[in-house]
């Protein structure tokens, strides 16, 4: 399905050659002497100098003066909903930011016009007759370049209630930094999704050619080329990590010669469009297909198209990690033991549930919203409960950050034998299993009992 022929992106032009330094900061500069600048940076007419200090330089010293003043901002996320049929109180969630501290084409230019082409293009499909089960919330982020703020400050306000409502969440923040490979970063959960997707939607560098088939034609384990885990810059993180909702973002990028004009005031639709060779509005376009499809499909479709099962395979890779360190907790009087039974657990709610959804009526509304909100809140399980929002806001044990998550565990494991402390040992292992433990309660509650419900 393709949901336009065209895409307009916003031509921001350049705004006239890179200004000169002032004559301050020519008179500091030109104090340097060796060793001599490198080829590369010769380009630049005032850069003649070298770019350290000798003897007879290091005695200089400069006084910088901070004249900033803080000032609160007001920030303003703007939003747009689509409403949902059979399910309204769950929400699709898309967004893009607005910010950037240049002209940001490639940081915020080409996601806000694909994000504005979608919500076009979805609407016009629903006054066409097109239903989505579920309720769509386009976003433009304010806030972006500071830390995700804009999308940050709205998990806050809205954390109580987000996992109830938020069923997952779509980021279109840098989608084309290239044409040469496409990367998701993403939860696991949406592993199946994305290879589905990419299946249907051609390459823009070759047409005819999916791009799920031109990054196979690399190798065999093309998923670990495509799939990465979500960072920590991007306000995907803040919707998996701190909210417990499921996101997932992606674009194209160029492996062999990243983007250097990002964050900069060369980040122009010039310049973007100089390193894809004119190709810029296909590769945008091609973007808009992908996320279209992911759209439609996570609004429309009877039962959320997220893999809960994913973690089982996550989980046993990070267990197998931890496995390296028997030795060392044996040796200290710990065990894993309990650990491996909670993984068990989760494996087991997971196969309880997909076999609950096999064998129930899918034509019950009821049924279906049952079974949905189960999928939605397993991103949520992995939250612990067992640490402060206030003091460790991104609770995620797998993603997140602090004492609780499974990166804090194997650091203090790889200390050396005297840097260990057991007690804090014990109690991080305590947690991480809890954790884990009440996953799997959550995610298999009564699920044996959906029929004799409805």
């Amino acid at each position: 399905m393709r949901l336009s022929s065209t895409l307009r992106i916003l031509h921001v032009p350049t705004r006239g050659p890179v200004q000169r330094p002032p004559d301050s900061a020519r008179s500091l500069l030109g104090r340097l002497s060796n060793p001599s600048i490198p080829n590369s940076w010769r380009a630049a007419d005032f850069l003649s100098h070298g770019v350290g200090p000798t003897m007879t330089t290091s005695s200089h010293r400069v006084q910088l003066k901070v004249t900033n003043e803080p000032v609160s901002v007001e920030l303003h996320n703007v939003f747009g909903s689509i409403t949902g049929r059979s399910e309204p109180e769950h929400y699709i969630v898309v967004g893009a930011q607005r910010d950037s501290w240049g002209p940001g084409a490639a940081k915020s230019g080409v996601g806000t016009a694909i994000l504005l082409e979608l919500a076009r293009t979805i609407t016009m499909m629903v006054h066409n007759g097109f239903q989505p089960r579920r309720t769509i919330l386009f976003v433009s982020w304010d806030g972006g370049d500071f830390g995700s703020i804009g999308a940050t400050e709205w998990l806050e306000g809205y954390l109580s209630m987000l996992h109830l409502k938020a069923a997952a969440y779509m980021s279109l923040d840098t989608p084309v930094l290239g044409d040469e490979n496409f990367l998701a970063k993403t939860s696991p959960l949406f592993n199946n999704l994305i290879e589905n997707i990419i299946k249907q939607v051609d390459n823009p560098r070759q047409s005819k050619q999916s791009i799920y088939d031109y990054m196979t034609m690399k190798g065999s384990n093309w998923k670990a080329e495509v799939m990465a885990p979500l960072k920590k810059d991007s306000s995907a993180f803040a919707f998996t990590a701190f909210a417990g909702v499921p996101a997932l973002e992606f674009s194209f990028i160029e492996n062999s010669q990243p983007y250097k004009f990002l964050d900069t005031k060369q980040d122009t639709y010039d310049s973007l469009n100089q390193v894809m060779y004119g190709r810029l509005p296909s590769v945008a376009l091609c973007v808009a297909e992908v996320a279209g499809l992911a759209l439609i499909k996570l609004s429309h479709d009877h039962i959320l198209p997220l893999d809960y099962t994913a973690y089982n395979d996550v989980l046993l890779k990070h267990l197998m990690t931890l496995q390296t360190y028997e030795k060392k907790l044996k040796s200290r009087g710990l065990s894993l033991e309990w650990l491996y039974s909670a993984r068990g657990d989760y494996t087991r709610a997971t196969q309880i549930l997909k076999k609950a959804i096999s064998q129930s009526d899918l034509h019950n509304e009821k049924v279906i919203q049952f079974f949905n909100v189960r999928i939605m809140r397993v991103e949520f399980y992995f939250l612990s409960q067992y640490v402060s929002a206030v003091n460790s806001p991104y609770r995620h044990i797998l993603l997140g950050r602090g004492e609780h998550t499974l990166e804090a565990l194997l650091e203090h494991l790889s200390r050396a034998q005297n840097d260990i402390d057991d007690n804090e040992l014990h109690k991080q292992i305590a947690l991480f299993t809890w954790t884990l433990e009440g996953a799997a309660n959550a995610l298999s509650g009564e699920v044996w009992e959906v029929q004799r419900s409805f």
